[in-house]
């Protein structure tokens, strides 16, 4: 059950953590963050409950969801929006782990990846993600794959 809610939490961070750590790029030609660009932090919200909800049906991943009380699925939303709205420019301050730490040991493989980015990928173009924004969010999740994958297929 412990290692089943640090993969949750793993993945659930995934998006964001792999954006903080290019925040500074996150600031378009005219100035204006990725954050604002991409509608602030209730467009990160909904983004967020859509992509989850899609993980947790994704049976790659979804085994990772079960069990865990709606507080403590509560408690990962929140911090991938903290995350999401830090990384990107926003006003929030993340306080969960990098990603190397919260991935390690549990043998994320490059299948679960795929499919988390493929789902990530469906919920941008379900919200109407400007392609730019939408490019720049998927390069800063691409420069994170070394610090969570651990078994290539």
């Amino acid at each position: 059950m412990r290692f089943r809610a640090a993969i949750a939490r793993a993945l659930l961070a995934a998006v964001v953590t792999i954006v903080a750590s290019t925040a500074g790029e996150a600031q378009g030609a005219a100035g204006n963050s990725l954050y604002k660009r991409i509608g602030g932090y209730d467009a990160i919200a909904a983004v967020t409950d859509d992509f989850l909800g899609r993980l947790a049906n994704e049976p790659l991943i979804a085994p990772f969801f079960r069990g865990h009380s709606q507080s403590t699925i509560g408690k990962l939303r929140m911090l991938v929006i903290e995350q999401v709205c830090a990384a990107t420019g926003g006003p929030c301050a993340y306080t969960g782990r990098d990603m190397k730490t919260a991935h390690k040991g549990l043998g994320i493989t490059e299948e679960q990846w795929n499919a988390s980015v493929r789902h990530f990928t469906a919920t941008l173009e379900k919200f109407n993600v400007p392609a730019k924004e939408k490019g720049e969010l998927l390069g800063i999740i691409g420069s994170l794959k070394n610090d969570i994958v651990e078994k290539a297929m």
